[in-house]
């Protein structure tokens, strides 16, 4: 089996995949428009085009590890793309995670990144 997608409901579907493009690093598909727009991630973002807002809490989300630099760091850069801070889990230790809301209000967490890892595991 092979997840080719994660399909997220949006109101602005090239705005949105625009966010997720840059978080990423992963470009938009050509084809996408108004109604369905493609990060070309693995596996992929697909935004799809819904007329209502996001009302409640995600039943889904993804869990984003950096790929350099630390979680903090990290967050500083989505925020500054757009997403805003949820919920703070970080912990005076160094441990923990933050809950961040993008563009369109989906829910997502950043976590350590790997060197940040590193040191606790040994």
């Amino acid at each position: 089996m092979t997840i080719r997608h994660i399909t997220i409901d949006a109101r602005d579907t090239l705005a949105i995949a625009r966010f997720w493009s840059e978080l990423t690093g992963a470009p938009i598909d050509a084809e996408s428009d108004d109604e369905e727009a493609l990060v070309e991630s693995t596996p992929g973002l697909l935004f799809i085009a819904v007329p209502e807002a996001k009302t409640v809490k995600n039943r889904l989300h993804l869990d984003i590890q950096p790929p350099t630099g630390t979680r903090d760091e990290f967050v500083d850069k989505v925020v500054a793309l757009g997403a805003t801070i949820f919920q703070d889990h970080r912990k005076p230790d160094g441990t923990g995670w933050v809950t961040l809301r993008d563009p369109e209000g989906n829910e997502f967490c950043v976590e350590r990144s790997a060197a940040e890892r590193e040191p606790a595991a040994g």
